[in-house]
């Protein structure tokens, strides 16, 4: 097989079609939003579950700009690309779990939230896990230039994650998402704005 210089067209195409599911998940996440405005009568707002639909929307922004060091790989690969859109359907999966079609079977989102959280929460800690794998594919340098902080973040999700997942403690939950909000910004502004 003969090998030729990478074609810069294939990160385009990568970026458009990561784009598009990151997009279907955002979408769904402001339109199951823009529910509690529309119908505010219909179905009670959750706080946690809407703080949850808020780090979630913070983590796909986060996402699409850090997918810009896709550019780094000297070639993508079909494997690399199925890889991709993998970890951009496991966000999308997040959306639909935070906002089902209907909640006909739930007596609103608490109760829902609740009984879906071992689903919510496994998508969750495997998000963190793929994260992993995704800082490591745009090379060494790149990995190694968030320093200890970037492992140690995600293993302490994953751990936290599978924690919120076995608990129903209204009180961890709140604690959690607040926490996390707080930190995910801290990270992507000291992370991020700070890197070329």
């Amino acid at each position: 097989m003969e090998h030729t210089a990478p074609d810069p067209a294939i990160f385009s195409h990568v970026r458009v079609v990561i784009g598009m599911v990151v997009s279907l998940s955002l979408a769904r996440l402001l339109t199951g939003a823009a529910l509690f405005i529309q119908h505010p009568g219909k179905v009670k707002a959750y706080p946690v579950h809407l703080a949850w639909a808020a780090f979630l929307l913070l983590f796909l922004l986060h996402f699409w700009w850090w997918e810009f060091r896709l550019q780094a790989l000297t070639t993508i690969g079909f494997g690399v690309y199925l890889f991709l859109i993998s970890y951009c359907c496991l966000f999308f999966l997040l959306a639909v779990l935070l906002f089902p079609t209907t909640l006909d079977d739930y007596t609103g989102y608490e109760d829902y939230f609740y009984s879906r959280r071992k689903w919510f929460f496994g998508v969750f800690a495997l998000v963190f896990t793929v994260d992993l794998l995704d800082t490591a594919l745009k090379g060494e340098a790149y990995f190694g230039s968030f320093g200890y902080e970037s492992p140690i973040r995600n293993v302490i999700f994953i751990a936290l994650c599978l924690v919120a997942a076995a608990t129903a403690s209204r009180r961890f939950h709140a604690a959690f998402v607040s926490l996390g909000i707080v930190y995910q910004l801290s990270w992507i502004f000291r992370a991020f704005d700070m890197l070329d």
